[in-house]
């Protein structure tokens, strides 16, 4: 089957960067018309202290409540804050007028060159940036302050970059046997065509090296993309896309430990730390595995939870998006068993060499399970 994508921009949910400029320049345009009418210049944006972070059950994701704090010259410390986020709009604005891109380390040593905004560490910048986002509603990929590239994507799908200077360029996700990475412009580009029945979000690399190597692009017909631990915003925004705009349902693939159930969770319900900017969840996605209580199942070989993971499940407890009676057992079996695993753990359940069972045994039945398949 060959699905056309539409021609709408891309970004979250079809933003484009020219959407962004729009944004910024009415940010601008803003604070003009108050030192017009010699009024102070105020900007009022959305508290992202923790005690505002909720989670609506509705969009199934982390937003910022309803509490704004104001940015204004008030006194000293506002001055300042408010001068720091204007100039970090500003950048915002000429790197998109400019057809530049930066980075969020990049940012910081441009902001030295700017003594009079009295900028000493990154975690100033990065607060800036956040702020920004928080204030457009918009992630910063959007006005070109890029993150570093985490993920890799390999299956029947072509797409038609919409960054400016590569227009028209067309991209065959099968085109390298080791997957094509997940940056902005990938995010971003316009579905030309896919023959993908699925789409299946592989936590770790070599799993997903693996699973081209086991052609199950060909066999499931399933897109395959690798995350690299916590997916990336690129990632998620990319996972959402092909679920809405191409209707492909998504299933997500980790280690049985509360690291990896989290990395599916951040996926389908978004995180707390990027509570500001909405749509780039994915809802209908399923956590396909691997599970606490698959390794028993299974019988294959686990290790014992550290300090450090009995911490992150007691945080998980009283986390809203783990109040679902099926994650709410997984959790109570990671505490009575003391045990994880690792998707690699399953070669010890291979016949051969070359013929994995996670690929041609524990994938297809979880599948099957669910009723993909």
């Amino acid at each position: 089957m060959t699905r056309s994508g539409s021609k709408a921009a891309g970004g979250v949910d079809g933003l484009s960067t020219k959407e962004a400029q729009r944004l910024l320049l009415k940010l601008g345009l803003n604070m003009y018309e108050q030192l017009h009418s010699l009024e102070p210049p105020t900007i009022r944006l959305p508290s992202r202290s923790t005690d505002n972070i909720v989670f609506d059950s509705e969009s199934q994701q982390y937003v910022l409540g309803p509490r704004k704090i104001t940015r204004e010259f008030a006194n000293i410390r506002g001055a300042k804050s408010l001068a720091q986020l204007l100039w970090t709009a500003y950048v915002a604005n000429e790197l998109i007028r400019s057809d530049q891109v930066t980075t969020l380390r990049d940012l910081f040593y441009t902001s030295l060159n700017e003594k009079r905004l009295e900028i000493t560490e990154q975690s100033e910048t990065d607060a800036q940036i956040e702020d920004l986002e928080a204030v457009l509603g918009i992630p910063r990929e959007n006005f070109n302050v890029i993150p570093h590239d985490r993920g890799t994507i390999f299956g029947k799908v072509i797409l038609e970059y919409n960054v400016r200077g590569f227009e028209g360029n067309r991209v065959d996700l099968m085109s390298h046997p080791d997957g094509v990475s997940i940056g902005p412009g990938l995010a971003q580009a316009h579905f030309v065509s896919s023959q993908a029945q699925m789409v299946v979000v592989i936590e770790k690399h070599a799993v997903f090296i693996q699973m081209i190597r086991e052609k199950i692009f060909e066999r499931l017909g399933a897109i395959l993309i690798e995350t690299g631990g916590q997916a990336s915003r690129a990632a998620r925004i990319l996972i959402r896309r092909l679920n809405k705009e191409l209707g492909l349902p998504v299933y997500i693939l980790t280690d049985a430990d509360p690291w990896g159930m989290h990395i599916a969770l951040v996926i389908i319900s978004g995180s707390a730390k990027s509570a500001h900017i909405r749509d780039i969840n994915t809802p209908s996605a399923k956590w396909l595995g691997f599970w606490a209580t698959d390794i028993e199942r299974y019988g294959v070989p686990s290790l014992s939870l550290s300090q450090v993971d009995y911490k992150r499940i007691n945080e998980l407890k009283i986390d809203p998006r783990y109040k679902d009676g099926f994650l709410k057992k997984q959790i109570k079996f990671f505490e009575e068993k003391g045990r994880k695993a690792e998707l690699e753990a399953f070669s010890s359940k291979n016949k051969a060499i070359g013929v994995t069972y996670l690929a041609n045994t524990y994938l297809p039945q979880k599948l099957k399970a669910l009723g993909a398949i």
